[in-house]
Parts: structure tokens; sequence; C-alpha cells
């Protein structure tokens, strides 16, 4: 089926009311997106759980409606009488932009998004439907088999990238090797499939997202390795762990700060990422209690925190 896309441009205090009313009358999906994106005025936004955003849209919005093709061959004017119908319920819009979308073949265009991405000196992750590259197939590396899908976690976002690299440096200086690890907020699992792969002992991954269990044992699954994906409410054996590892966002990470120390074995290892640098002293702050954190790493704005477990700071 072909698809008919409209882009209104619009300010930022109509754009999410104006997609609700678009989804109204009949629109497919809608999405809204930066107007000023790769310019001089583009003006990024961040979101995270429990965070209040000033705003929920750009300055200048995008705002586009996807609308079944098959509605212009029996009205020519229905992009005209979409826009009066806007204008009608109080939208105060301009003439839409639109262009026809041609039927694709959908899975294989995101798979072509997805191409082998190297994340270590040794670590990298290969989509299964590539095989892959020859610098993947060198004595050293070690490829993790991910592919995107419903759960957080396909190696390319700087905040996922920053763990890997630090679980390769602790397997490269041998504080990794019959370690027990506990990725928190696992996702898909990829922290806790590459950390067994490269060589820890004992692995488990937590998730409040029951889908994150089911993809994490999948994942596990296609990597042949052997990792425990539980629920927060069925991890409660109280278990220490020499390495504790949380990619979430600053917020989770603010709320969790007890509960992840307590999961730490004497003088074991946490890292935490997915915080923006801006973020940083007031989540090294939160642990203060426990351990002393710092800067192991920065990524595009992103940091990776890390510290050992100080057992008589509790």
């Amino acid at each position: 089926m072909a698809y008919r896309e409209l882009v209104f441009k619009v300010s930022a205090d109509i754009a999410e009311s104006l997609g609700d009313g678009l989804m109204e009358i009949g629109a497919l999906s809608v999405s809204v997106l930066d107007a000023d994106a790769d310019t001089d005025e583009e003006n990024p936004l961040y979101g995270e759980p429990g965070m209040t955003l000033e705003r929920h849209a750009w300055n200048q919005s995008h705002v586009q409606a996807l609308f079944n093709e098959d509605l212009w061959k029996t009205n020519p004017n229905i992009s005209k009488e979409i826009t009066l119908m806007l204008r009608e319920a109080g939208f105060e819009v301009e003439d839409p932009s639109e262009k026809l979308v041609a039927e694709q073949d959908w899975v294989r265009l995101t798979q072509s998004q997805f191409e082998p991405i190297q994340v270590g000196k040794r670590l990298w992750v290969v989509p299964s439907w590539h095989d892959a590259p020859a610098d993947a197939k060198t004595q050293n590396a070690i490829c993790l088999e991910v592919d995107p899908g419903l759960a957080f976690g396909t190696g390319s976002h700087p905040t996922t990238k920053l763990c890997l690299q630090w679980l390769e440096e602790l397997a490269d200086q041998n504080q990794l090797a019959g370690k027990s690890v506990l990725d928190y907020g696992c996702g898909s699992g990829i922290l806790a499939i590459a950390a067994k792969k490269l060589g820890s002992g004992q692995t488990w991954g937590v998730d409040i997202d029951p889908q994150s269990v089911i993809s994490g044992v999948e994942n596990a699954t296609q990597n042949k390795v052997d990792i425990d994906f539980q629920l927060p409410e069925a991890d409660d054996t109280g278990r220490l762990h020499d390495i504790v590892v949380a990619n979430i966002l600053a917020n989770p990470l603010l709320v969790l700060a007890p509960a992840l120390c307590q999961r730490i074995a004497p003088g074991g290892k946490l890292a935490l990422s997915g915080i923006l640098e801006r973020q940083t002293d007031m989540v090294i702050e939160a642990y203060k209690p426990w351990l002393t954190l710092s800067v192991w790493q920065q990524m595009d704005g992103w940091v990776c925190l890390t510290g050992q477990f100080n057992q008589s700071a509790s």
C-alpha cells in the first residue's frame, strides 16, 4: 500500500495537539520533528522518566502525518479538506507540503540501517542478517549478535558504547574473568552478553519490562551464553555482585542508588551510564553514602561514571 505524507510546520505550542487532531481525522501515524534540524537554529530536546520538560516540541516543529494514498484516488482535493478541517477546529496552520511514500519492504529497509559496528578494541555488534566484516573475524575479536527490537540496546548509542568499552577494559586488566556481574536495566541484554563473552562468571540481567527479559533470553541464546534474566521482584535473594552496571537514565539512577549499592560485593565495581554531562555532579552526590564515583569517559554529551564499593562508607 502506498501512503501520502502531509507535513505541517507549526510552533511548539500546538505541535502535540495538532498531532492528536490529525489522528482523529484519519492519519495512520504522526511524527513531530525539529523543523530547524541541521541548521544553526537546531535546539535539541532531552527527556527521561520523571523529568518535566518545559516544552514537548521544538520551537519550530514539523508535524508529519501519514495517510492512506487511496483517499487521494477517490478525492484529489482531500489535502485542502484536511487543512480546512484543522482550521475549523481552531488550528492556525498553513497549507502542508505533501509527497507520495511508495510501498516498500519495511523490514529490509530497517535492516539496511543497522550495519556491523565496532564498539571497542575487540567488541563488535553484528546483526544476525549480516556477515561479520573482515576486521571482526580476527582471533581476538568478539562479536555480539544483537538485533534491533522492542528492548533498548543495539550498541549504537553512546551510553551503551561507554559501558561496553568499560567492560572490555576490565577484561583487558584481568578484572572481569570469573567475576559475578549484574546488568540492571538490561534492555536487550547486550551488556550482560558482552560481559559473559569477555569472560565473566555468573551473570544476571534485571529489567522492569517483561519484554526486555524475553529479549535478553532470546539474545543470550543467539549468542550461546548462559545468563539469568529476571524481573526485579524475582531478584530477591540478596546476592552480591562483583560488577554492577546500569545503563538507564539519570532520574531512575538517583532513585535506585540504595538498591544498586546494596547489590555490590565488598570491593566490587559500579558503572553508571545514561547520564548527561550536566547531570554528573547530581548523580555523584546521590551515591556518596556508598562510594565515590568519577567520570570514566564521556561521549557525545553523555558520561559513564564508575567507582569501587567502600564497605565502610555505608
